[in-house]
């Protein structure tokens, strides 16, 4: 069982009355999670100049991603403020969420990972098509991907969440299970 800290130190850190970030991280790795890789396409370095390099594929691993309305279909994930696909999704409104199979565990590690290699490296040998709607990358082999178009940002703690409306759905995939994550470890259903 985790000890929570008296009122005094629950004060200092800023927190409720008797919740440590400890005792908060346990308690909430006990709630299993579906797996996606978010994505999104940077804007031209100079989008008046046809020469100007492209922009990068961005991608990052996510467990909080949640659907919010049916009609309008919106859906909602949350990003770590100041982190690359936030920043990228304050300026660029469109970006593609892939729902992870259980045998897509590889690709979740390697876009999760602190200290990575650049964006490009690490699309290179994932097999992917460019949604026509975000022109992002979606996972092939995906349980399900989704295009959206950022509705609303929310500043939430240390986090930003951003609400997007679903402008398509597509079931790529029938096989395997999805990748969940559970008490800090990636798992499947089973």
């Amino acid at each position: 069982m985790l000890k929570t800290p008296s009122a005094t130190a629950a004060e200092a850190t800023g927190h409720a009355v008797g919740v440590s970030n400890d005792a908060f991280k346990a308690a909430m790795s006990r709630l299993a999670a579906g797996v996606v890789l978010v994505t999104a396409q940077e804007p031209p370095l100079d989008p008046d100049d046809p020469l100007a390099p492209a922009g990068e594929d961005v991608g990052m691993t996510a467990t909080a991603f949640l659907s919010v309305s049916l009609d309008p279909p919106l859906v909602l994930v949350s990003l770590r403020a100041g982190s690359r696909m936030d920043d990228l999704l304050d300026e660029q409104p469109r970006w593609a969420v892939s729902v992870l199979t259980e045998s897509q565990r590889h690709i979740a590690g390697r876009f999760a990972m602190k200290g990575r290699i650049s964006d490009r490296l690490l699309f290179e040998d994932i097999p992917y098509v460019r949604g026509e709607a975000s022109g992002a990358p979606l996972v092939g082999g995906a349980l399900a991907t989704l295009e959206c178009r950022t509705e609303q940002r929310v500043a939430a703690g240390d986090h930003t969440l951003v609400i997007g409306r679903v402008l398509t759905a597509e079931l790529p995939s029938a096989e395997g299970g999805p990748l969940m994550y559970f008490r800090g470890r990636y798992r499947h259903l089973g």
